[in-house]
């Protein structure tokens, strides 16, 4: 009950003890044990008195304004670490360059750094909990990567327990993606829907999938590893060891490769521009060809949503979601990209699916990783105080 309760003005933010009562589906007198249990551990207070409905008022419950929560979201060339309330609003973040293939050590360290530096700037010494996300395969329940393909020295590494133990806090470990899902779920455009897909595509792509108000993981914790799938029969071969699957085609990287070729060629003046000016490439240069009218750099994100749409025509058949949110970095590409996703994935769907199916871009940028870490771990604190009262 008491998790129950924590989690409502987590979502909801300050409610009567009515109305708690109502949601809850309990008496006002279990409300009222529960709130004062709660105030006891430090977790919730009482806010004043909510509005009058007529006879006497009841009295407002919120959660304790001291709650502080970590989220690290870590991705393939990147990384975003926040301190949030208990509201899970965002009250700092850092985010910075790194390479996931430098392994566990020095990535987390730095992860680290940087948490220990978002906590200084807000006057915090140790955190209620951390949620961390990384950008591949995970055991949720043991804490650890899982022969993850872009992530070499990583497989089995207990990340969980190495965070855990040099913040002295609860953490819990899971897929980028999922992370980016339970974010978007919680303070973005998928706030109101129940049954969704978070496509994201960066270096890697993956899919996190909410059913009826959960996340879904999968028996293994590989559920939506879509990047894997194959869209040819040939073509470049795969981090994960396979040939032409849709990361190797419309992953960053993928794309990062296919712009260097077009500047080569010559057959992209603009990119070529771009390769002389910087010495490399990266899937944004794409966008800024895009933006200079350079039609083999349209080409490229037609190709890349192209495939994208292609398997999401195939998820929208089997699933039938009511939303798909798009995010991710190759999402700078911006609405040339969406358009072509959305072409696809509509022209290849049964009507019925798609008749009221909206995909849109995520508007979430790198708070969406650390809400989504920082939701991950509150409802994993405040789970013990079910109890047998629930």
């Amino acid at each position: 009950m008491q998790a129950r309760v924590l989690a409502l003005l987590r979502d909801e933010g300050p409610l009567s003890r009515v109305q708690l009562a109502d949601r809850l589906g309990v008496s006002r007198t279990t409300i009222a044990a529960e709130v004062t249990r709660l105030s006891e551990l430090g977790l919730a207070q009482e806010a004043g008195q909510a509005a009058s409905r007529g006879g006497r008022r009841s009295t407002l419950v919120d959660l304790a304004p001291d709650i502080r929560f970590l989220g690290i979201s870590i991705g393939a060339t990147g990384m975003s670490v926040g301190l949030t309330d208990g509201r899970l609003a965002v009250l700092a973040i850092r985010s910075r360059d790194c390479d996931i293939r430098q392994g566990p050590e020095i990535v987390l360290a730095t992860a680290l750094e940087e948490a220990r530096a978002v906590m200084a700037e807000c006057g915090v010494e140790q955190p209620l909990g951390a949620g961390i996300g990384v950008p591949g395969p995970v055991d949720f329940h043991r804490g650890v990567s899982v022969s993850p393909p872009i992530m070499p020295g990583w497989d089995g590494y207990p990340v969980r327990d190495a965070v855990a133990r040099e913040l002295g806090c609860p953490v819990v470990l899971d897929n980028d993606v999922n992370v980016l899902a339970v974010g978007e779920q919680h303070a973005g455009v998928a706030k109101a829907a129940r049954d969704f897909l978070y496509v994201k595509i960066g270096t890697g792509i993956g899919c996190g999938i909410v059913v009826d108000g959960e996340l879904y993981r999968g028996v293994d914790g590989c559920a939506g590893d879509i990047g894997h799938i194959r869209v040819e029969d040939f073509g470049p071969t795969c981090a994960c060891g396979n040939v032409g699957c849709l990361e190797a085609f419309s992953g960053g990287a993928a794309l990062a490769r296919d712009a260097l070729a077009a500047a080569r060629s010559g057959r992209s003046p603009v990119l070529a521009d771009l390769l002389e000016q910087k010495g490399e490439l990266t899937a944004a240069d794409i966008a800024i060809a895009v933006s200079r009218g350079d039609a083999q750099a349209v080409q490229l994100i037609r190709d890349c949503g192209h495939r994208v749409g292609q398997v999401l025509a195939s998820l929208v058949s089997f699933f039938n979601p009511s939303l798909i949110v798009i995010g991710g970095r190759v999402t700078g590409l911006g609405h040339a990209l969406l358009a072509e996703v959305r072409g696809v994935t509509y022209r290849r769907s049964l009507p019925l699916a798609t008749g009221n199916l909206p995909i849109v871009l995520s508007e979430l940028g790198d708070d969406g990783g650390v809400i989504g870490a920082a939701r991950l771990i509150s409802s994993s604190v405040y789970a013990p105080f079910d109890g047998d009262r629930s």
